[in-house]
């Protein structure tokens, strides 16, 4: 069954509590069918910890880098997003195969519906799996609960080891329209390389008054090359910043802090840290006052 035969079957059902269960098993069976994107994945696996939410959190956003290739289900990555329900989520290593595959699962299991945006940096079968004429796509995505708009997605002119980007959307975050950044920046060991991709982030997000920038920043609070970020946006635990490094969550399995939600013009009301055996990240969220 093609992909485009299931939205069709799917669309035509008859919402309903009956309807509502065999829409959810026509995704499963597409999903099934369609196959798994990486290599090794598998399709089903344990349900989340403690019943997901019924529909998004309006205020909430979560960042999160899904760990590729790492052969993990997207079944359960969809029951740990689903979890939470954030309103926005930036995704990072994302295969856009593997993204589409969660979104039918939140979708299809537990009823959040979000909108994609891609933030493609590379065409790679290795970690995306495809054929090697084509393969498929690899980066950032961002999934919100409401329509997007005004979609940037940017390659750094340096990516160091391997190429990386930054992406950007206007959606909305509780009842206002908010400028979201997501990124992922150079790995390890290559601080002059991350350094010059702060500075072209930094400067776009300095355009916005209020911007969320959610992303894996490879580099701890107090590492130089994130002195730009800094002197623009506050982490969404105000206990975390450069001067007290030490107070900030690890958000990696070698407990480091890479991951953030840099808030500018909006307050945190609260944040969390969520250790998963489905990445070497931890997701990590907040919930955000925007008045």
């Amino acid at each position: 069954m093609s992909d485009a035969r299931c939205v069709r079957t799917k669309e035509a059902l008859v919402f309903g509590r009956g309807a509502k269960l065999l829409a959810g098993a026509v995704v499963m069976i597409c999903i099934v069918l369609v196959g798994p994107s990486a290599p090794g994945s598998a399709l089903f696996g344990s349900s989340p910890t403690g019943e997901a939410a019924r529909d998004v959190v309006p205020n909430r956003v979560m960042t999160w880098n899904l760990c590729n290739p790492c052969g993990k289900s997207n079944a359960d990555r969809a029951a740990e997003i689903a979890a939470h329900a954030p309103q926005v989520i930036g995704l990072q290593e994302a295969c856009v195969r593997d993204v589409e595959r969660i979104r039918g699962y939140l979708e299809g299991v537990y009823g959040l519906v979000y909108h994609v945006e891609y933030g493609t940096v590379l065409q790679n079968w290795g970690r995306c799996g495809g054929v090697p004429w084509n393969p498929g796509g690899f980066g950032q995505a961002i999934l919100a609960a409401a329509p997007m708009t005004d979609h940037v997605n940017v390659e750094y002119p340096d990516g160091g080891s391997e190429d990386r980007g930054y992406m950007a959307v206007t959606t909305t975050v509780g009842d206002q329209r908010v400028r979201v950044f997501n990124t992922h920046l150079a790995e390890r060991r290559q601080e002059a390389v991350r350094a010059d991709q702060v500075r072209v982030l930094a400067a776009e997000v300095a355009r916005h008054e209020r911007a969320v920038v959610l992303g894996d920043f490879n580099a701890v609070p107090d590492a130089p090359e994130l002195t730009r970020m800094w002197a623009l946006a506050l982490d969404a635990d105000p206990r975390c910043e450069p001067s007290s490094a030490g107070m900030c969550e690890p958000t990696t399995d070698w407990h480091s802090r890479f991951d953030y939600v840099f808030l500018r013009g909006i307050t945190s009301l609260g944040h969390r840290v969520q250790p998963t055996s489905y990445s070497d990240h931890h997701l990590l969220y907040a919930d955000l006052d925007l008045t």
